[in-house]
């Protein structure tokens, strides 16, 4: 017999915080904050913890009649590593729902729009360090639309773009050829939801 669903569960949890204090905070959206914690009933053990302040970002899986998948190749930075990954965007307006970030993220990184969106994940990038949650989406019934006045800029301006069968893509994954996490995570949730018969029809 299986596990009951609701004690399989993350379950929300707040511990005391002592004070904290900003380590980086400036105009942008993202800041690094140090907070001393303690454990609950138990004040003596006070203990640092460093939080990275991140308001989330959205993943898009395109995938084609064909079953090919819409791939980004774009340089990192802090890893040094070009990434094969997927069109995301950081959840930066506000009042905006998930689903329309998605659309837009598609559009301005892909020049693509989209008949049929469904949520395929919802996980936290890093949880020991960041609040920053990734909602990945599938979309399908894909066509060409314009990105409008979106300008490419920085690592964006020398981002490659390109069509991979989904089959090879989960081998490169399964290979740990390819190893941006959010992709990996949308291709294997992509999978399984396949054979399951969890796909909703387009």
């Amino acid at each position: 017999m299986g596990m009951d669903p609701a004690s399989l569960a993350d379950r929300p949890a707040a511990w005391p915080v002592v004070r904290s204090r900003d380590l980086h905070r400036d105009g942008w959206i993202v800041a690094l904050r140090e907070d001393v914690v303690t454990r609950p009933e138990h004040p003596e053990d006070e203990f640092v913890r460093i939080s990275l302040e991140h308001p989330g970002a959205v993943v898009v899986l395109a995938v084609d009649d064909q079953e090919r998948v819409l791939c980004l190749r774009q340089y990192r930075h802090t890893t040094q590593r070009e990434f094969v990954e997927l069109p995301a965007g950081l959840r930066d307006a506000a009042d905006e729902p998930s689903v329309e970030t998605a659309k837009r993220e598609l559009r301005e990184e892909a020049e693509l729009a989209a008949t049929s969106w469904q949520l395929l994940l919802s996980t936290f990038a890093s949880a020991g360090i960041s609040e920053e949650v990734h909602e990945i989406f599938l979309a399908r019934g894909l066509s060409v639309a314009p990105r409008g006045d979106f300008a490419m800029v920085h690592e964006e301006a020398e981002m490659e773009v390109f069509w991979a069968p989904m089959a090879d893509l989960l081998d490169a994954v399964l290979d740990r050829r390819v190893q941006q996490g959010p992709l990996a995570q949308a291709v294997l949730a992509y999978d399984v939801l396949k054979r399951r018969g969890g796909l909703e029809s387009v």
